[in-house]
């Protein structure tokens, strides 16, 4: 079973229905003894950090979390699950997860399109990524794929070992991180159509060495 994290942050439902497209059992749940027992987990999240810290510390889903990692079963985090499992965030100021190394930086108001126009922020429409290296769960994923982004603050992590994938922004962010069991994905897979669809049936039959 695929237990989907569920600590007041949204964007569940669309998880859910994507898990089921594909044909995988999973239950949203903010139950740690539900996750201690769970195959594989999924961390999504839409919101603040400051928020979601509160309420992954509040449950006792922070350690919930903590010990899927240590555990060795396949992680996986979507948007603002990207973002806390690194040690800190801008956003908020919030001490994180500290799962991977590193801190969630802000997008500038002033960064500028390769045609000199002032791009927007959030961060909200279609993007490619450039995968850095090879990973099971990115297999198949055509080249010139587009996914999903929303979001305000990036990924910036300490160890350039854990940038799976980059995106262009103006500025070059760290668009997918990740550490032995663990991928995590700034974008919505489950809102990316079939690319997105087919890396969610990769992490569902992923096992990490």
């Amino acid at each position: 079973m695929i237990a989907i994290v569920d600590y007041e942050a949204g964007n569940l439902t669309s998880v859910a229905r994507a898990l089921s497209k594909i044909g995988y059992k999973h239950q949203i749940t903010g139950d740690p003894a539900v996750i201690a027992h769970a195959e594989r987990v999924i961390f999504p999240g839409v919101g603040a950090a400051g928020a979601a810290m509160e309420s992954l510390k509040r449950r006792g889903l922070d350690m919930a979390l903590k010990d899927v990692m240590e555990s060795g079963r396949p992680l996986l985090g979507i948007c603002l699950g990207t973002q806390v499992i690194l040690e800190r965030s801008l956003e908020n100021s919030a001490d994180c997860l500290g799962l991977i190394k590193g801190e969630v930086s802000l997008f500038t108001t002033d960064m500028k399109a390769a045609d000199g126009s002032r791009l927007k922020i959030p961060h909200m429409g279609w993007n490619t990524i450039a995968l850095q290296c090879e990973h099971p769960v990115f297999a198949g994923c055509p080249e010139n794929a587009e996914f999903y982004f929303v979001h305000s603050y990036y990924p910036d992590p300490g160890d350039t070992e854990s940038v799976i994938a980059t995106t262009d922004y103006g500025i070059s962010f760290a668009s997918v991180i990740g550490f032995e069991n663990l991928v995590a994905c700034q974008f919505h897979p489950e809102k990316s159509g079939r690319p997105g669809l087919r890396i969610l049936e990769n992490f569902c039959r992923w096992q990490p060495c």
